[in-house]
């Protein structure tokens, strides 16, 4: 697996099998999200390592591979625009929708939002064409599984 997920961040080329190349276009995206100030912190580590693992069915390692080459690929100034375009070629609306909850799990890893990925995940999706009041459902779905409550990073 990390061969092709690889290919896919080194090269334009679509990897061999279509699901490879979401989940590295959406592991990238789930990396901006928590690099959104400018460090990736343990608990968005593995905040990300978890949604890889359940959201795709990885395993451990796999999940770590597609993290590392992730990291790898986004480091400096990042094109996330080239990951959306991967994700809205190949992915329905209805899994569009269930990246932006992936992403909105990473931004709450550490319990609260800031205004930098509050705007990262209005602006991805927006381009994924995911609506306002989808976005706003995930994320009350996401804030329930993780215990928070729904005013959290809420402007006061």
């Amino acid at each position: 697996m990390l061969n092709r997920i690889k290919a896919f961040f080194i090269s334009d080329e679509a990897p061999e099998r279509e699901e490879d190349a979401v989940h590295a276009a959406a592991a990238a995206l789930l990396v901006e999200a928590a690099r959104t100030d400018n460090t990736i912190t343990e608990s968005e580590r593995e905040r990300i390592l978890a949604v890889t693992r359940r959201c795709f069915n990885l395993s451990e390692e796999e999940a770590q591979d597609l993290l590392s080459a992730a990291v790898f690929d986004t480091e400096g100034t990042s094109p996330y625009h080239r990951y959306v375009s991967v994700i809205m070629e190949r992915c329905p609306p209805d899994q569009r929708l269930w990246i932006v909850e992936m992403l909105w799990e990473v931004a709450y890893a550490d319990g609260q939002l800031n205004d930098l990925e509050a705007s990262l995940l209005r602006r991805i999706g927006g381009l994924l064409h995911v609506s306002d009041l989808d976005r706003g459902e995930a994320r009350k779905r996401v804030l329930a599984r993780l215990g928070l409550p729904e005013d959290t990073g809420l402007p006061v």
